[in-house]
């Protein structure tokens, strides 16, 4: 079998490692449009839960990438100026500089004997020699846009503003700040990825953007804005920029995964929204899932792709469920920042997506239920809420 795979990020690479690792004789190049040295980001977070998925497909390479990564067995949430910090169940989850986390993908799938193009923008998909094309190219993707009718794509953006930025600083763990300043309700989520950086997404409501005239600043104003707002995060580090672009988040859902003989996953398939912090997980699942299929139908493609949709897509819509709770809270924080106390607005915050319910969070958070029931939570008091 001949396989292209269009992107040469996370999910791209793993599938072509997984293929290789189980069929040594597949044929696969993986074109990618940026160069090799080239990433946009800063770091990468895998939780406990995605690494022990990814680890069972390909123990070798994953075994790697957590030697690489900095493990953080706790985080806290900042809101009403009040701080809670809670300890991750299970080992805890960490994170790794994407940079590195590509670099050891690439290094694997070149072992294995895969092409690896770069700088390498299709234009054409139809003229591509292969018995398998597959979107791995992002959100953004070519394939998915040039095939958008035939894949059944929707599209739409949401109302929240949003930046990544670098800090030169390892902070001691992840955290998220929720901050009221001069009428603006502004939010940050850092977290440590090496010895001397840190990820933080900046993020404020579209009511904000506007009052602060947001949409009229040049970048450097808005960085310094948000260095401004939480400044004592920052303790007089700047924000790094690297292609940090301000924009709303598009969530993009497409009726078919397959066409023909092409076919998508990660973000070209179904944008995850950041806050789940499982975006680079879901896609190399999708991975996971496509090479479980190909394998089992080595010589029937049309079979591989409908194995792989029907056995994947009710596990990503769970995930891409809880995504979709997760974003629609975050569009309404003006009204969750205005909660009584910090207490109930962390409650409110681990319960968002449905899938951490009072009874898990006793069995997981024993510590922080203790903390939040002395601070009047209503379904932790027995009061109606």
């Amino acid at each position: 079998m001949k396989i292209a795979i269009i992107g040469g990020g996370p999910s791209g690479l793993f599938l072509s490692i997984l293929l290789k690792e189980r069929m040594a004789d597949v044929d696969i190049d993986v074109f990618e449009q940026n160069a090799e040295d080239a990433t946009f980001g800063f770091g990468v977070v895998l939780a406990d839960t995605g690494l022990s998925n990814l680890r069972a497909a390909s123990p070798a390479v994953v075994d790697e990438l957590a030697r690489a990564m900095r493990f953080n067995h706790q985080h806290s949430i900042v809101s009403h100026e009040h701080p809670i910090t809670m300890k991750r169940p299970g080992a805890g989850g960490g994170a790794i500089p994407r940079i590195r986390l590509l670099s050891i993908l690439q290094a694997r799938a070149r072992e294995l004997g895969v092409r690896i193009a770069f700088n390498h923008r299709i234009d054409d998909f139809a003229a591509i020699d292969a018995d398998l094309i597959v979107g791995a190219d992002g959100v953004n993707s070519r394939l998915r846009s040039a095939y958008e009718t035939e894949f059944g794509t929707t599209r739409r953006s949401l109302t929240n503003h949003f930046a990544w930025y670098g800090v030169e600083k390892p902070f001691d763990g992840p955290a998220l700040v929720f901050r009221k300043h001069e009428g603006g309700y502004f939010v940050a989520h850092y977290y440590p990825y090496s010895e001397t950086m840190s990820t933080f997404v900046a993020e404020c409501d579209h009511e904000t953007w506007q009052d602060f005239g947001m949409d009229r600043m040049p970048d450097d104003a808005r960085r310094a804005l948000f260095e401004t707002v939480f400044a004592p995060e920052l303790a007089g580090c700047s924000l790094v920029s690297n292609n940090s672009v301000w924009r709303q988040f598009p969530v993009i859902v497409n009726a078919t995964w397959h066409v023909g003989n092409k076919v998508l996953i990660g973000d070209a398939l179904t944008s995850a929204h950041f806050s789940i912090g499982s975006g680079t997980r879901i896609a190399m699942e999708d991975a996971m899932a496509l090479a479980d299929a190909i394998v089992t139908h080595p010589d029937d493609v049309p079979a591989a792709l409908q194995q792989y949709d029907v056995e994947r897509r009710p596990q990503k819509a769970k995930l891409i469920s809880a995504s979709e709770a997760s974003y629609m809270w975050y569009e309404r924080i003006r009204e969750w920042m205005e909660l009584p106390s910090a207490h109930e607005f962390v409650f409110r915050f681990m319960t968002r997506t449905g899938r951490v319910n009072l009874e898990r969070m006793k069995q997981q958070f024993p510590e922080l239920i203790a903390e939040l029931s002395t601070g009047g939570v209503p379904e932790l008091t027995g009061e109606k809420p």
